[in-house]
């Protein structure tokens, strides 16, 4: 595993550019994880282990079927899933963005986790903070603090450093079915980081994750890249 996209996307619905991307990344137990990924997806273990993520990014360069969209916060909450055709790929439990238009369209349309939310940002020097609260009081007002410290590339990502990172497709339930939908990018350019701040206030509890007594085992960054994200498909019924 290099890193490297293993398909192209012939017709892709949208394109997009992440930047100034965190990533946090605790151990856990396969069976914490398992209830909570779609019918047909499994527990992808990375080093032997299960995986929560927490990512923040900067969403820019979006397009929507050719139309441009204004750009935004985003900070996900996701696990780490495998289908019955071996596809490996993300599980998406809490998507908070700064654009209430697009977190509605999204939840209606595909039927993500998006929920609305305050969201700040911050690069200063080697300093990147992420920080989002809920802003719908039915949404429980949830919300997490990160800070980091990016450090030197990495000239040579760990096979676990790119399996977490490296993901092309995501499983989400939908109306029913889950859906495959394939997802495109260049190879990252990661930089290990150090965390210099962490704070979750409800947003791990209310996707059904137990709290985090440990500071992340990886903490990763990278600065850029442009996705493409193709269309859904069914995944396969064996």
């Amino acid at each position: 595993m290099d890193g490297r996209p293993p398909h192209l996307i012939p017709c892709s619905f949208t394109g997009q550019s992440w930047r100034d991307v965190v990533f946090l990344h605790w151990r856990t137990e396969p069976e914490v994880v398992a209830p909570l990924l779609p019918p047909g997806v499994a527990p992808d273990l990375v080093d032997g282990s299960a995986w929560i993520g927490v990512i923040g990014l900067r969403m820019t360069a979006l397009s929507l079927a050719g139309v441009p969209y204004p750009s935004f916060l985003e900070l996900n909450v996701r696990l780490y899933g495998r289908d019955g055709d071996g596809q490996r790929g993300v599980v998406f439990r809490a998507m908070e963005a700064g654009d209430p238009v697009f977190a509605a369209a999204s939840r209606a349309a595909l039927r993500l986790p998006y929920a609305w939310a305050s969201m700040r940002f911050a690069h200063a020097g080697d300093r990147v903070s992420y920080a989002t609260r809920r802003v719908l009081p039915g949404a429980g007002r949830a919300g997490v603090r990160m800070r980091v410290r990016v450090g030197e590339p990495i000239p040579r990502p760990t096979s676990a450093e790119i399996a977490l990172t490296a993901r092309w497709a995501l499983h989400q339930r939908w109306y029913g079915p889950t859906l495959r939908v394939p997802v495109h990018h260049p190879a990252w350019l990661l930089h290990r980081a150090g965390l210099l701040e962490w704070h979750d206030d409800g947003l791990l509890a209310s996707c059904g994750l137990p709290p985090l007594p440990h500071p992340p085992e990886s903490v990763l960054y990278a600065p850029a890249t442009t996705v493409r994200i193709g269309l859904p498909s069914r995944l396969s019924s064996r």
